[in-house]
């Protein structure tokens, strides 16, 4: 059920109702703006991924700086951002099932529609539903550059894929999708290097083989938050996939650069605000928001801008505070904002964002993708 929005233009930010996902409009402007001055000066592209934020008005925000177009993980997501006139899609993942591929065919008539490949069997379903939707879809062969999760062999296989998607009427061949997910959140950036240059060096090689059998690859997209700027200047990737950057959750901000200190590229721009709904006693506060309201696979939340103070566990309505000793105790009906381990997941729990700025609503966006699992 579609839940009202918490806030209206205008209000307070402590007159919020909670828990609510905010966005703090300085942070996330910095943010897109930084990233498009990051990317002209490699002159790769931006093909943000909409996963993370759900949300036509955000992917428009990064299409005004220069993105050419988002990238999803499903179908229902692509839906969304076409009918909220994205304009250029790629669906980053293999879809399977004929309900699907025509709901994805059918977006081809009002938005280009890309889509990925790692299996034969995948190619001849896409070029059937293509034929039975009368339009000719691009089809990225995804390659396994080291994530172990989808995508064929790099090299001879990758080939052999990409010609028979070539030789289809009803395909047509878009290049090579090779992200590297694992590399992501790796903590120092030699290790982030390493890894991404053994998907480098698998794209340049498939690349070249490609060539030699005549194919040329317009594509080559990966990249994510934690490695864009090693794949960015790499000579082989053209379109990266960055999502979280938008936001900036709490663990990619634990990820390390050159001197060993904490990345940071991009502000913190994401939050979900909760009230203390309990104190009980010295040295411990609840929050009314649990495992509802934010999503701790990637660490439990950071308390902004309050090191004094931690969020220690989490229950299905509350989240459990320890408060420092030399800490004043909060009150009842004080609001905090929390930093999310893990944006995208905390994003999908929520209708609404909330964006302030200078500590006033300025507006509320729905998240139209939310729920997006088709």
């Amino acid at each position: 059920m579609l839940q009202a929005p918490p806030a209206q233009p205008g209000m307070r930010e402590d007159e919020i109702d909670t828990p609510a996902l905010l966005i703090d409009i300085d942070a996330l402007e910095f943010n897109l703006d930084r990233m498009a001055a990051l990317l002209a000066r490699t002159g790769t592209k931006l093909r943000a991924h909409a996963k993370t934020h759900k949300s036509p008005v955000i992917a428009k925000l990064q299409m005004a700086r220069g993105a050419v177009g988002q990238c999803v993980q499903k179908v229902a997501e692509a839906e969304v951002l076409a009918w909220g006139g994205i304009p250029d899609i790629l669906v980053s993942n293999e879809v399977v099932g004929a309900t699907k591929l025509a709901r994805l065919c059918a977006l081809a008539k009002i938005a280009r529609i890309a889509v990925c490949a790692d299996d034969a069997a995948q190619v001849s379903a896409l070029e059937s539903a293509a034929e039975s939707a009368g339009i000719r879809l691009p089809v990225l062969v995804e390659i396994d550059v080291g994530a172990a999760r989808c995508g064929v062999a790099p090299g001879p296989d990758a080939v052999a894929l990409a010609q028979r998607i070539a030789a289809s009427r009803h395909l047509s061949f878009g290049g090579l999708q090779a992200y590297h997910g694992s590399a992501q959140h790796k903590r120092t950036i030699a290790e982030r290097r390493t890894m991404i240059q053994g998907a480098v060096d698998a794209s340049r090689r498939t690349i070249e083989q490609l060539h030699q059998q005549g194919l040329d690859c317009p594509i080559v997209g990966g990249a994510g938050t934690g490695t864009f700027e090693i794949e960015s200047i790499s000579g082989v990737y053209t379109e990266m996939q960055a999502g979280s950057y938008v936001f900036m959750d709490a663990d990619y901000a634990r990820n390390l650069d050159e001197s060993g200190a904490p990345v940071h590229t991009f502000r913190h721009a994401l939050f979900v605000l909760a009230t203390v709904m309990s104190a009980p006693k010295r040295g411990l506060a609840v929050l009314d928001a649990g495992h509802k309201a934010v999503a701790v696979d990637s660490g439990l939340p950071l308390v902004w801008q309050r090191p004094d103070i931690r969020y220690v566990s989490a229950s299905d309505e509350h989240g459990k505070l320890d408060i420092g000793s030399e800490t004043t105790m909060p009150t009842l009906g004080e609001k905090m904002r929390l930093v999310p381990g893990h944006c995208d997941p905390t994003v999908d729990r929520y209708d609404w964002y909330v964006g302030v700025r200078g500590g006033r609503v300025e507006c509320v966006w729905p998240v139209a993708a939310r729920g997006g699992m088709s």
